[in-house]
């Protein structure tokens, strides 16, 4: 067709820079972040501290494509890094607290940081970590000390390290911002949880940041100058996109060091929140916090949860609290999440158990995913849609990732068949949800059909003595598998194993029933997820069921 042209009056690389460009206009008065009594900015404050930052950044020596890490809690300067970072054109990669010394040294070398950002928290630490460097005869990452909780400076400045506050003032204010060339230029690198001897750094891009924080934030069902407290570390796929997603509302974030119910519900009732997320585990913290850690809420509470299937039981305690629960499905390699369980308001009327379990499903793909399936795994057919027939998660679209680094061939593998491939296992419904089963490593077998130990799990956790539960395959001479439930009880609960097999019996047909029931803490890895890995061992140690 004549006519047709592409240019810089109708074409811009999509990024989330730009978020933070329009707040400082739009929202220039609006409060961008409260982190403690002595930390309070604007939008327009917030736009000039990290147009200096950046400009740090480039007087460090960063240039395009280089990657500054992370090592921190949610501070305020967690959020300015999000954008300073890629505004001096460079790659934020934000490690996981809960890592080792030996870990954050792997992923450092690997991801070749030229800068990491650390938290007076987590100080030694890191501090660890670049000695392993050191140690090996390479060169460690420059150190940029955090200031501590107070904004006062670090205590343990030395010659060899930069204070923040200090270097973010040592920036430009004229700084002019290194636009990406490309949407598609990499704009953070996350790490999986999984062996620090092959880490999986995914690539996010530009283009993905910028569109799954839209989508992110519609998700929450957010209008504009949301309350948002930060449960969700920002290290995981970069707070669920919404470290830069808020900027485009106008939000205000509520930074939280440590995440215990009673300073969850302080910060609701002190800075008025109106959204939150967290993993099911931290919604379970909350119903079962002591009634002494509560306070009313001041208006309901929208939180948004992801990760394992939160049980009905669950949600319908969350509501009755005064919170709103939306749920969602997602993983790193999609820039979190996904999908989501977009309520009908032709379900409101339901009786409450199947309302809760309606809730609990994973839905459907978000506005910005173009395309999301159930299919056979290894004849990339779609699996039907009856509520029956499992399937592995399949994504399609421009919120992928870009890629695993340094690792081409795990990125083919992942990407066969012209899908993503999550690993998890899923049914359709006949409306077109999907609710997701269990992960391909951890379905059991028994006799010939399939168990889902989530749904297993779900019927634990309904049980009022549970506190938590985990549920993996034990060899069995007979059935092949049988499940194996490892339990823990809550405070002043006493119940033996048969108690519980017995709950289940009642509540699941007889195959799906645990034949073993173990009552002990849960071991969970660096993100916080139960490592059934562990568990699985533990199970195979008890030697085969007769």
């Amino acid at each position: 067709m004549e006519g047709l042209l592409k240019c810089s009056v109708n074409y811009v690389p999509l990024t989330p820079i730009s978020f933070l460009e329009r707040a400082a206009n739009v929202f220039r008065g609006r409060t961008s972040i409260i982190d403690g009594p002595s930390v309070k900015y604007t939008w327009g404050e917030t736009h000039a501290r990290c147009i200096k930052l950046a400009s740090a950044l480039s007087e460090l020596g960063m240039s395009r494509g280089d990657v500054v890490a992370t090592l921190a809690p949610n501070v305020y300067a967690m959020q300015e890094l999000h954008f300073a970072v890629p505004m001096a054109g460079a790659v934020l990669c934000n490690l996981n607290t809960r890592h080792d010394s030996a870990t954050i040294s792997v992923l450092l070398r690997h991801s070749e940081a030229k800068v990491i950002f650390v938290d007076q928290q987590f100080l030694q630490l890191a501090q660890g970590a670049l000695n392993i460097i050191t140690n090996e005869k390479e060169t460690p990452p420059l150190l940029v000390l955090l200031p501590q909780s107070d904004n006062s400076s670090p205590s343990s400045v030395n010659s060899s390290t930069h204070e923040y506050e200090s270097l973010l003032e040592s920036g430009n204010s004229e700084f002019a911002i290194r636009w990406p060339i490309s949407e598609l230029d990499p704009i953070s690198i996350n790490y999986t949880s999984g062996t620090t001897s092959q880490p999986k750094g995914v690539i996010f891009n530009h283009r993905g940041a910028y569109l799954n924080s839209i989508a992110t934030f519609m998700i929450h069902e957010m209008s504009s100058w949301p309350v948002y407290l930060w449960t969700v570390p920002m290290f995981h796929s970069n707070g669920w996109s919404l470290a830069w997603g808020l900027a485009a509302i106008g939000g205000t974030s509520i930074c939280l060091r440590k995440v215990s119910p009673k300073l969850i519900f302080e910060r609701i009732a002190e800075d008025k929140v109106t959204h939150m997320g967290g993993a099911p585990t931290v919604l379970n913290m909350i119903v079962n916090s002591a009634v002494s850690d509560r306070k009313p809420l001041p208006r309901k509470v929208n939180i948004m949860t992801g990760g394992s299937s939160p049980p009905p039981e669950i949600l319908s305690k969350m509501e009755e609290l005064g919170f709103q629960v939306h749920h969602l499905y997602g993983i790193t390699e999609i820039h979190g999440p996904g999908t989501y369980c977009l309520w009908k308001t032709e379900w409101d009327s339901l009786p409450p158990k199947e309302k809760y379990e309606l809730k609990a499903r994973q839905g459907v793909q978000n506005l910005c995913v173009e395309a999301a399936d159930i299919i056979y795994p290894i004849t990339m057919e779609k699996v039907p849609a009856d509520g029956k027939t499992m399937g592995e998660i399949v994504f399609r679209g421009n919120t992928v990732m870009s890629g695993y680094l340094k690792d081409v061939e795990a990125t083919k593998e992942a990407f066969k068949g012209g899908w993503f491939h999550t690993g998890d296992l899923a049914v359709k419904h006949p409306d077109g949800y999907i609710e997701v089963k269990d992960r391909l490593k951890d379905i059991i077998i028994s006799g010939g059909e399939n168990i889902s130990t989530v749904e297993v799990e779900s019927i634990l956790y309904s049980h009022p003595a549970v506190l938590e539960a985990a549920v993996v395959a034990r060899p069995d001479n007979h059935w092949g598998q049988t499940p194996c439930a490892f339990v823990k009880l809550k405070d002043g609960f006493n119940v033996d194993n048969q108690e519980i097999i017995n709950f289940c019996r009642d509540n699941l047909p007889n195959y799906m029933a645990p034949r073993t029931v173990i009552f002990k803490d849960l071991p969970r890895n660096s993100t916080g997820k139960i490592q059934k890995v562990m568990l699985r061992e533990k199970a195979k140690a008890l030697g085969s069921l007769f």
